[in-house]
């Protein structure tokens, strides 16, 4: 794992808010990924924002301390691959899913990479996993038309959804309500995840939205979901020219986000058959306090949007800024997290970047 530091090495900013340091942001840290032909596939921090662990298509867990600005791990993965790596709420554990021999989900011990439970049930490609903000719970959907609710402790799903390709799911920050997206079906239903075995009690008909702003997806190129940290606003994302930001609470449009310069995402979506891509997590997300967006701009590094704007009339956003990397590290950005805890952001496609603010170049 080769590494190295960019021109810029800003240091760890004090609690500051988004809005006085988003625009600044810049790479201080560049590990590069030694096989070129290896891509970065998920990208996860733990509760504490100190680490953060990212899953590769060459079957390996990479773990990084962003405190240091080092990469501190490698865990293998050979015989089942590996991909939507996340970490749950106890130190040293994680969740992912499997790529290879079956489709099932592992929980694992960072510490000695050894297994602690597996998860089976699923019959297809599983798509997405969401832990719980509050418990020790979590979420699956795949390929094969089912979420299935877990709890840590058992190798049996509490619970069992059977849908026309559920493939997001996403918990509200208080951990009450649970989203869950069908992208062919152009629909986002809400679940009260204290009764996720009853019908829901709303959703979201995005059929006439995709039509007017993304009709060559159609639900198709939807790359994730994810609600903002204060619960008002739902993102879904998409791997074509711009993302959505919804009312959390009415499901209306509050923008339609452009990505800048027509730039898209290179990643395999679920559902798409399209082997020579590697898949993806989603290449945007909420900033910690809700108020921008953080996403890829294609060849150009990460574009900033201001959600927290009026909407338009048109609904179109385009990006408040432009974050550029520097000459020498590779622009493109295909997975994106903000730190939960820290005034920091990793990104990923081939190599892994860890942004922060540049104090030289800000006021």
């Amino acid at each position: 794992m080769a590494t190295s530091e960019a021109p810029v090495q800003p240091q760890s900013a004090p609690i500051q808010k988004c809005s006085d340091i988003v625009s600044y942001y810049r790479p201080c840290r560049h590990f590069r990924s030694e096989d070129k032909k290896t891509f970065v596939t998920s990208l996860d921090f733990d509760d504490t924002g100190e680490l953060a662990i990212v899953s590769r298509t060459d079957d390996t867990l990479q773990i990084y301390n962003c405190k240091e600005g080092k990469h501190a791990k490698e865990l293998k993965s050979q015989k089942y691959g590996v991909h939507l790596a996340r970490f749950t709420h106890h130190a040293g554990s994680i969740l992912y899913a499997s790529t290879k021999v079956d489709d099932g989900i592992r929980y694992l011990s960072t510490h000695d990479n050894s297994y602690i439970r597996y998860y089976k049930g699923h019959t297809d490609t599983v798509t997405c996993i969401a832990m719980s903000p509050s418990s020790d719970e979590f979420v699956s959907c795949g390929q094969d038309n089912t979420v299935r609710l877990w709890a840590l402790n058992s190798p049996n799903a509490k619970g069992q959804l059977n849908l026309i390709s559920p493939y997001f799911a996403a918990y509200d920050p208080s951990a009450s309500v649970m989203a869950i997206a069908s992208p062919p079906t152009q629909s986002i239903l809400l679940y009260d995840v204290r009764m996720f075995d009853k019908a829901p009690f709303s959703s979201f008909d995005l059929a006439d939205l995709e039509k007017r702003f993304n009709p060559p997806g159609k639900g198709r190129n939807w790359s994730k979901i994810e609600f903002s940290n204060d619960g008002k606003n739902l993102l879904v994302a998409t791997a074509g020219q711009g993302h959505f930001v919804l009312d959390a609470f009415e499901g209306h449009l509050r923008h339609f986000c452009l990505r800048p310069k027509g730039g898209r995402s290179e990643r395999r979506v679920p559902g798409e058959t399209a082997p020579n891509r590697p898949v993806g997590q989603g290449d945007v997300t909420f900033s910690q306090d809700g108020q921008f967006l953080i996403g890829g701009s294609g060849n150009d590094g990460l574009a900033v949007w201001d959600v927290h704007s009026p909407t338009a009339d048109d609904f179109l956003l385009r990006p408040s800024s432009e974050l550029p990397v520097h000459p020498g590290i590779p622009p493109r950005v295909e997975v994106v997290a903000c730190n939960p805890r820290h005034n920091l952001i990793c990104t990923a496609d081939r190599d892994m970047l860890i942004w922060l603010p540049d104090s030289e170049i800000m006021p």
